[in-house]
């Protein structure tokens, strides 16, 4: 199946035309594609293989050979940073988790005690490397750190925990975003010195349907410093910056764009469709991605086309966007009908 897709690229792929797509410097020679994850269920059902994939050392070489056989010239990987958290023990089958079930911080005895990550040794840069010596030549990483400021901070304070510590002591969250930011900064340091990475990004989810969680001041007091740290980190290499954030963002978009963020990711139809978001923003951030994980899930290989072609119309015409889905590509989504979207793209763009 992978030399399906591959096979059928009319032109060789080279990550420089992701970069010309992202930077909004130059046209691309054709259309790129980008996705910011694939589920451990896609991937197995991608390869036709047991069920139980994930990104480790021994299966580095299939997580490459699974996004080059779809035509893809830049790879996301992501890496969490080593922050030490509690073992949650989760029933069997279960399809979600608690907000306050890691929680690390609820006083300022917790917060001193806490072992942080060395800046030196943030997180488990090795595998990186490794995923590297599969690279076949003009494709590079788009790589991270695994989980965004706001996430880690929401998952070591819990929700509740978060807003309590809000009232009772702001300067104490302040202090914690400040620890989970410097560690994600050095994260980046180390990501910029790496040649086969050609793009950094993160991935933090800031908002659901209807606004962001944390009110904008305070996103624009804890989060969106660590946002510009990184985005100088990886422009001091060369490197655009990419941010995927779910959640309606209408309120801080010109925060995330005066941070240096080069390109966004994550796109939910029902709040802002990606070619709206386009022709608002798109002289200043570039849009990637942006087809609804439902509709092609769901929908005919015809009107899985039509809907290809129109976005491609509505958002490649100056070359700057990549093809990708508004999310994810999911443990639910028929692989078929992701191929249909790819295939559509290469057929019409090259």
């Amino acid at each position: 199946m992978s030399d399906r897709v591959s096979s059928i690229r009319k032109k060789e792929v080279h990550y420089s035309n992701f970069i010309k797509a992202v930077t909004r410097k130059g046209k691309p020679d054709y259309l790129p594609f980008y996705e910011h994850v694939a589920s451990g269920g896609f991937m197995d059902a991608r390869r036709k293989s047991a069920p139980g994939f994930t990104v480790s050392d021994d299966n580095l070489e299939k997580y490459v050979d699974t996004w080059v056989g779809m035509g893809f010239d830049v790879i996301p990987i992501e890496v969490a940073p080593s922050f030490p958290m509690p073992k949650v023990e989760h029933t069997p089958g279960a399809l979600s988790r608690t907000s306050e079930e890691s929680v690390v911080f609820t006083c300022r005895e917790d917060f001193e005690k806490y072992a942080w990550p060395d800046e030196s040794n943030p997180f488990n840069s090795t595998v990186f490397e490794k995923a590297a010596k599969f690279l076949p030549e003009g494709i590079k990483l788009v790589a991270g750190a695994g989980g965004g400021p706001y996430e880690w901070a929401a998952k070591m304070m819990g929700t509740i925990g978060m807003s309590y510590l809000l009232a009772d002591d702001p300067e104490l969250v302040g202090m914690i975003f400040q620890k989970i930011g410097a560690i994600h900064v050095a994260c980046n340091r180390i990501l910029a010195q790496m040649d086969f990475v050609c793009a950094q990004r993160q991935g933090d989810d800031l908002g659901f349907k209807t606004s962001t969680f944390l009110p904008p001041h305070l996103l624009r007091a804890y989060v969106f410093p660590v946002y510009r740290k990184m985005a100088e980190t990886a422009h001091q290499a060369g490197r655009p910056f990419i941010l995927h954030s779910c959640g309606n963002l209408k309120d801080v978009y010109e925060d995330i764009i005066d941070c240096g963020v080069d390109a966004k990711h994550s796109f939910e139809e029902t709040i802002l469709p990606v070619y709206d978001f386009k022709a608002a923003y798109g002289d200043r951030i570039t849009p990637l991605g942006g087809l609804d994980v439902d509709f092609i899930c769901r929908k005919s290989r015809e009107e899985i086309r039509e809907y290809t072609i129109k976005h491609i119309e509505k958002c490649f015409y100056d070359g700057h966007w990549a093809l990708g889905t508004g999310n994810s590509l999911t443990n639910y989504m028929p692989v078929e009908n992701y191929i249909t979207v790819l295939e559509t793209a290469i057929e019409i763009t090259g």
